[in-house]
């Protein structure tokens, strides 16, 4: 009896088993955080990084877990992510110390944390979901390039009524906040450009490079031209270090940004660290770190002599910068719809 019993349980297993896999979910192999090059199309790829790609088509969810995850983009997001919650937290003191609201001197103050700030979120963004699908490559980065251009025009801003000294600003005061504004918008429309043509020869990179040459000279000049003029140490005028630090760390950006090292140099060598695109978030970071310090310095102890070259216009800035953000998100806007376009004659 026993022994039926038995052959009758060990028939009756099997046939459980087969009925659990039946009645289970098949389950799904892990998706890959990251593809080789091969694997993307050539709009993704980067000179001399061959991995650490990430797949394209994956759910939203999916590439802001890749937050959390080692790919070729990671660094280049945390850089400027972690950034800008600093910058945060610095508004965060900012509001504590400083009366942005009864101070009609103090917006100047807020709109450069208020453009670090949008240029480093909206950079982190685009490097992060970037690789959701070619059309959303396109955008993400004409966002960044908006993010850009908002930062330059706060920087001039910030230089030309803080930093400035009065023998340059009788020279510029006419022409220079409107031709800020116009080179930030030109800056993001031949980046914008350059991106959509897709065009990696010297006409992309002038198309890119030269509009952001144009408008660093133009808003950097009264830093420059103050560190040329002025006669007290660095003890007297603590602000002068940063600015001259400031100026030191966009320039090693620059060039990081443009001759692509090291990478160049150890092609397939540095898909996660070491590209030079990473080296260029932290010099840019540090610039923008250093010129807040400065520009906050300079807002404390140079009041009596930028209030009276600003008294009788000190709001006339606040509608060339609403100017500069609303021209350049439309810029970006048409340019997306041109990628749009394009994408859907390149499936048919």
């Amino acid at each position: 009896m026993a022994t039926a019993m038995a052959q009758k349980f060990s028939h009756f297993l099997p046939s459980m088993r087969q009925f659990r896999q039946e009645s289970q979910p098949s389950v799904q192999p892990e998706r890959l955080f990251t593809v080789d090059r091969a694997d993307v199309p050539r709009l993704f790829w980067k000179p001399y990084i061959y991995v650490g790609y990430r797949p394209l088509h994956q759910t939203w969810r999916f590439y802001f877990r890749t937050l959390f995850q080692q790919h070729n983009e990671a660094v280049n997001v945390w850089t400027h992510l972690l950034a800008a919650l600093v910058l945060l937290l610095r508004l965060a003191i900012f509001v504590g110390t400083v009366d942005f609201l009864g101070d009609p001197h103090a917006l100047p103050l807020f709109i450069i944390v208020f453009a670090s700030f949008t240029y480093l979120s909206f950079s982190a963004l685009a490097h992060l979901l970037q690789a959701k699908s070619e059309f959303w490559h396109y955008s993400f980065f004409f966002l960044d390039y908006v993010g850009v251009a908002v930062y330059q025009f706060g920087s001039a801003l910030a230089h030309f009524y803080y930093a400035i000294e009065p023998a340059w600003h009788a020279q510029v005061q006419a022409i220079f906040l409107p031709m800020a504004a116009f080179l930030a918008w030109l800056s993001c429309t031949g980046s914008c450009y350059s991106k959509y043509s897709q065009n990696p020869g010297l006409l992309g990179r002038t198309c890119q490079e030269m509009p952001s040459a144009l408008a660093y000279a133009l808003d950097i000049s009264p830093v420059v031209h103050r560190i040329l003029v002025s006669p007290d140490p660095a003890s007297e005028d603590p602000a002068l270090l940063y600015h001259k630090c400031q100026v030191i760390f966009f320039l090693l950006a620059a060039a990081f940004f443009s001759a692509f090292m090291p990478e160049r140099w150890f092609p397939g060598s540095c898909h996660t660290f070491g590209q030079g695109h990473q080296i260029f978030h932290v010099f840019l970071v540090l610039c923008t770190m250093a010129q807040l310090e400065a520009v906050t310095l300079d807002y404390e102890a140079r009041r009596p002599i930028y209030e009276p070259l600003h008294t009788r216009w000190p709001h006339n800035f606040s509608g060339l910068f609403l100017l500069t953000v609303g021209s350049s998100v439309l810029t970006a806007f048409l340019l997306s719809q041109l990628v749009w376009r394009k994408l859907e004659q390149k499936d048919k």
